[in-house]
Parts: structure tokens; C-alpha cells; sequence
């Protein structure tokens, strides 16, 4: 009993609060979904509660939280975060955790029918639906009375990977053309932007939630890294995005055409004014997620699923990620 004590007398030193981020869990009410969205908060914290591994599981690391601490004093920063195809909001609790040492609140959603377990080709194309499950968690945030007093409605950013940055372009004020993806994948249709959805008999220009309008004008500035669907952007959507942009690419050797926004792949990032445009490199696509677990390459290759787990020879993944972190808190404007 004494050693428990103990424990617990050093989990609960103002020194744990200073390392250790908050976390908690919210559902939000969103009318375009049939039950509520599962969403995930990262903040400063301002008390200390005890530690609890969040995102744990066969395949990629936890990261330590907080649970439910009070929220530390300030007015902080907003970042949404839109997880890739197939993805879920704490497997990104590595770039969660990192963003609120730098003093930001991060709210991650779960989009249904695009999330571990859950991903479904018809559904994971609706843009639309994806981006008003971040518009629905904004609201809802800024409504809350634990949250709204210490967030800073001047600095909402939004943050997405893959089928996720996407998404947050899609809040930025681009749109995408069903058409002209279905003309790709007539093209390319081993492209990595059109197998999934082949799969699932998807059409996109019968698929209204692809090519909707989704700005949200409370947004000032998107990062996305290795968006899809670069080479279905509407062009008449490029010249009416009000937040400020910036891309990320992973790889150069590596890179996977369909998310290259550079001039060798579908040059987005040259056609939208004032974008900036990094590349990290070594590396490849899923470079970005978190760090995986002794084993779990061996556990997807005997399950036949993406190589997750697999970097290019002599890249050290955490490394890639500090760097990750670095562009990202660079443009968001954090110190």
C-alpha cells in the first residue's frame, strides 16, 4: 500500500501536468451523421489528474494523457485534425501531443465510414460529410463552457493527412470535380487514388458529397500533407480560398503520385496563391503515422493489409516526425 502511495504522489507533481498533455473524449450532435461523431481533445493542462495510454493497441505506440484535467489558463490556439482513409483520431496522437506542448488545443475526429475498421469506399467519399464533422466539432468546442473561455477563435487551423487533407482542403474553400477523378482512374486505374474506390463502385461524379461546397470561414490556415485528389480539383475553386495554405509532401524516391503536389505530380501546390510547399525526405506516405509496435509489420503481413509499418531503409520515423512538428507549429505560427 505504501509503494501505491507513492505512485501516485509523483504522478500527481506539477511536473507531470508540464510534460504531459490533457485528454478527454467528446460525442458531438452532427445532423448530416446518423448517430453522434467520436471526438478526441488534446489541451494544455492546467491541473493534474493521472496518466492513461491513449491509442494503445497492437500496431502503434500509445501516447501519455492526462485524463480530463482542467484546462490550463490563456487563450489557446484551435487545431482541428482529419485523419487519412482507414485511419482514427488517437493512432495521431503522436502530432496531438506535440501541438499542445507548443500550447495549442487539438480536437481529432473520427470520421464514420472512413475509420480503422470501418472504411468503406462510398462512404470515406464524401467530402462534404467529412468536412462538416470538423464544422460540427468546431461548434461544438467553442459552445462548451470547459473549453470556449480558453480558446482563441482567431486561430483555428486545420491539420489533415491523406484522405484527411483532403478534407481540410475542402474547409479551406476547394472543391473537387467527380468527372475529372473518373477520367483519372479511366486513365490510371492502378492508381493509388482509384483501386479503393474501384473496389467499392464508386463513381464520383454521382457522388454529390464529393464535389460540395465545404468552407468554413471560421478557418485561417490549412496544412495538408499528402492530400488525394489533387488532380481532381476544381479549378474554378482555386482563386476563392480564404485561409492560408500549405502543403506537405512525404518522399521524394518514395512519393506516391496520386498525393505529389509538386511540379512533377499534379502541381497543386503551385496553383493555389500563396500556398507553400515543403517536402520531408526520406521517407514515404506512411511515414506520418505513429510509431508502430516490436512485431506488428509481421502482424499486417499476415493479414495482408498496407505496410504501415514499413519506412524506407535508414529512416528513423520519430525523426521525421520532429521534423513534421517542426514545419507544422512553423506554419500554424506557434512558438
Amino acid at each position: 500500500m505504501k509503494r501505491l502511495v507513492i505512485l501516485f504522489l509523483i504522478a500527481a507533481t506539477p511536473v507531470a501536468a508540464a510534460i504531459l498533455p490533457g485528454y478527454d473524449r467528446l460525442d458531438v450532435d452532427a445532423d448530416h451523421r446518423l448517430s453522434p461523431v467520436s471526438v478526441s481533445i488534446w489541451y494544455p493542462a492546467g491541473t493534474v489528474t493521472y496518466a492513461a495510454p491513449i491509442g494503445n493497441g497492437p500496431i502503434f505506440e500509445h501516447v501519455p494523457a492526462l485524463m480530463g484535467p482542467d484546462v490550463a489558463d490563456g487563450a489557446h490556439p484551435l487545431v482541428l485534425l482529419s485523419h487519412g482513409s482507414g485511419g482514427n483520431a488517437d493512432a495521431l496522437g503522436w502530432l496531438s501531443s506535440a501541438l499542445v506542448q507548443r500550447g495549442a488545443i487539438v480536437v481529432a475526429v473520427n470520421h464514420p465510414g472512413s475509420t480503422t475498421g470501418d472504411s468503406s469506399p462510398r462512404r470515406a467519399v464524401d467530402l462534404a460529410r467529412r468536412a462538416a464533422d470538423l464544422s460540427a466539432a468546431l461548434d461544438t468546442i467553442l459552445s462548451d463552457p470547459a473549453f470556449r473561455d480558453h480558446i482563441n477563435p482567431e486561430r483555428v487551423s486545420v491539420v489533415g493527412f491523406s484522405l484527411g487533407g483532403t478534407t481540410a482542403l475542402g474547409l479551406a474553400g476547394l472543391r473537387f470535380d467527380g468527372a475529372a477523378q473518373d477520367a483519372r482512374c479511366a486513365e490510371m486505374p492502378d492508381a493509388a487514388d482509384c483501386r479503393f474506390f474501384r473496389r467499392g463502385g464508386v463513381v464520383f461524379a454521382s457522388e454529390p458529397g464529393f464535389g460540395a461546397d465545404a468552407e468554413d470561414n471560421r478557418v485561417a490556415r490549412v496544412i495538408a500533407v499528402d492530400p488525394g485528389f489533387g488532380y481532381a480539383v476544381d479549378p474554378d475553386s482555386l482563386d476563392a480560398i480564404g485561409a492560408s495554405v500549405a502543403f506537405i509532401n512525404l518522399g521524394e524516391e518514395h512519393r506516391l503520385p496520386a498525393v505529389d503536389v509538386g511540379p512533377n505530380g499534379n502541381g497543386l501546390a503551385g496553383r493555389i496563391p500563396n500556398a507553400e510547399h515543403h517536402v520531408v525526405a526520406p521517407a514515404n506516405h506512411f511515414t506520418f503515422l505513429a510509431p508502430c509496435q516490436i512485431g506488428a509489420a509481421e502482424i499486417l503481413a499476415e493479414e495482408g493489409e498496407d505496410p504501415i509499418c514499413s519506412d524506407p531503409a535508414n529512416v528513423d520515423r520519430r525523426a521525421v516526425h520532429a521534423e513534421l512538428v517542426r514545419i507544422i507549429a512553423l506554419e500554424l505560427g506557434f512558438d
